[in-house]
């Protein structure tokens, strides 16, 4: 059973209300009934009242649309159960005696939701009450719907935007039963998931293949209409709208150039946010590229399926009228607070800052020291691409698992500097200009250690020539990235004042690192006090190196066995760190395709 984080599993909808009331001063409770409710009922005396609701473990629905501008109140149920026809009379009652001049229900497209709603509607009726029920059916899944019709997905949310922006303004039941049936008419939605989801204290109710999607799920994991093989994120918004909008499809919504659409990119839960973003950008390109204008879009976990990592996409038509309704404001907690305008991907774009022109101090050339220094290169940046999925293996073990990335993304980097005009032979000018690109292109903090290390190195070779020259120049690359982390420190408490020892992740002593911390300068410092051997008198600089890169692989492997004194992989206790830190192996890796 999967894990989650509740305080008991039966009573987990209960509490999720109470913490959402507790945190929300413009939202209360009706006692004795799972029901949320505007703490400004007064407020509604005269106007129509909303109210809608539905399983729960679709958070932030149904609750978080609650607020003025909105809905008015919501029932919810246990996890993915219709609430009771008691809960949704009770929710009737309260604002009816609050004197609404009409109640609208918004029910989503599930047999459960339909009877009990309806059921609560026929005896509110009987009361004297005036209340109408409006059933959305949003899902484009099913080319042949079945009896039980279009099930109710995210595309609710934008009717309870209409539908609350009306009531606001004072609109008679009578107009807004009307404008929102005409609204669900001209909306459709589908989703796609990459996992299942599981209700508290149950297994999931599916399974999906490491390697499969599925297109069409309903939001408490039914079965959709097609499993396939997953996709990149443009391929699968593209399956997604095409799917949505096939004409052979009963269900599809009808999509013509020049139309205008509100768009949702809706997370189903556990979908991360940066593959929302990307899925939102090939949703408006998608788009754009069939001549339809994108009037609104919004962006977030809106209707989820509890933990269901996937995503939803909703389309809706407007016209000018719905775009003002969708833009009224409301206090509604899950309402996004944007700026309101169209989206595209063809927003005009900042003009990055122009760099001063520098003086060249070194004129490039294609003669045998260029050509030399790009063979060496070009076996560097082959031999980290080959190393990327071993270092990012080493690296899940003590951190994100991205070092190899990280290091594949510098090779790269150096192959497009070296096909862009060949590299400076003169030895300053050459690791000056590569602490350029890793600074500008690297990433992460070993692109700015890396950069650091050729910095200093490079300044120290400036004007020097001979083998003792690279001996001080790996020493003073080595010394500026130790002190640039004691720095970045010092940096964030004023003159005089001690940094204190327990400070997270710094060692209380000079340099943040060093030799048995378990970093990448364990190989450099290995390395460096091999090639101490070129100040002597002479030296052979090939032996000296062969002796660097013995030491820096021999110190990358006795990291196995260390604990970490800084960096990320600190944080973690020895006895999960089984292999070699990667930053060392890395740094190891390139002395080794140096010498080759």
């Amino acid at each position: 059973v999967p894990k989650k984080l509740v305080t008991t599993v039966s009573g987990c909808a209960d509490d999720a209300l109470a913490g959402l009331v507790a945190c929300n001063p413009g939202l209360q409770l009706l006692q004795g009934h799972r029901v949320v409710l505007r703490d400004d009922l007064l407020a509604i005396r005269g106007r129509v009242a909303l109210l809608s609701g539905g399983g729960s473990g679709h958070e932030p629905a149904h609750a978080g649309y609650v607020g003025k501008g909105m809905l008015t109140g919501v029932v919810a149920g246990a996890v993915f159960a219709s609430p009771s026809v008691g809960s949704v009379l009770a929710a009737i009652r309260a604002v009816a005696q609050a004197g609404a001049a009409g109640i609208l229900l918004i029910v989503k497209n599930y047999t459960g939701d339909r009877l009990n709603f309806g059921m609560a509607l026929e005896r509110a009726r009987a009361e004297g009450a005036d209340v109408r029920m409006v059933v959305v059916g949003d899902d484009c899944a099913f080319a042949t719907p079945g009896k039980a019709g279009r099930r109710g997905i995210c595309g609710t949310i934008l009717i309870h935007k209409v539908a609350g922006a009306l009531a606001e303004a004072g609109a008679s039941l009578d107009e807004i039963e009307k404008k929102v049936m005409a609204a669900a008419k001209v909306m459709g939605t589908l989703g796609l998931s990459l996992s299942p989801c599981s209700i508290p204290g149950s297994k999931p109710s599916f399974q999906l293949a490491e390697d499969e999607m599925e297109l069409g799920l309903g939001i408490h994991g039914e079965a959709g209409v097609r499993r396939m093989k997953v996709l990149p994120a443009d391929k699968a918004v593209e399956t997604m709208l095409k799917h949505m909008t096939d004409p052979s499809n009963a269900s599809h919504l009808s999509l013509t150039p020049g139309s205008s659409v509100v768009l949702v990119v809706n997370n189903l839960g556990r979908l991360s946010c940066l593959e929302l973003g990307i899925v939102a950008g090939a949703a408006v390109r998608c788009l754009e590229n069939r001549g339809i204008r994108i009037a609104r879009a919004l962006v977030g976990s809106f209707m989820t399926a509890l933990e269901m990592a996937g995503v939803s996409l909703t389309l809706m038509l407007v016209d000018e009228e719905l775009v003002r309704l969708i833009d009224a404001k409301t206090t509604a907690m899950a309402w996004p607070n944007i700026v309101a305008g169209p989206a595209t991907t063809q927003r005009e774009e900042v003009p990055a800052p122009t760099e001063a022109p520098r003086k060249l101090q070194d004129e490039t050339g294609t003669g045998p020291g260029t050509a030399r220094v790009q063979r060496v290169l070009q076996r560097v940046c082959s031999t980290l691409l080959d190393m990327q999925d071993k270092l990012n293996e080493l690296d899940r073990g003590a951190g994100d698992g991205d070092c190899g990335h990280t290091h594949a993304r510098a090779a790269q980097a150096i192959q497009a500097w070296m096909r862009s005009r060949p590299p400076p032979a003169a030895p300053a000018q050459l690791l000056s200009a590569l602490a350029d690109v890793l600074l500008e292109q690297m990433g992460g903090s070993s692109g700015v250690l890396y950069g650091l290390f050729l910095t200093a190195a490079a300044q120290s070779l400036h004007g020097h020539s001979g083998s003792p020259a690279w001996a001080d120049a790996v020493d003073a690359g080595i010394e500026a990235m130790q002190r640039s982390v004691l720095g970045a420190v010092e940096s964030q408490f004023p003159l005089g004042i001690p940094i204190p020892p327990e400070f997270p992740c710094v060692p209380h002593r000079y340099g943040g690192a060093a030799p048995g911390d378990r970093t990448m300068l364990d190989s450099l410092f290995a390395a460096a006090q091999a090639l101490h051997s070129l100040r002597s008198p002479g030296a052979d600089p090939l032996q000296a190196l062969a002796a660097a890169v013995q030491s820096a692989e021999a110190a990358a492997e006795a990291t196995r066995h260390m604990e970490a004194g800084a960096g990320r992989a600190s944080y973690i206790h020895s006895s999960r760190l089984e292999q070699p830190d990667p930053g060392a192996v890395a740094v190891a890796a390139v002395l080794g395709a140096v010498l080759e």
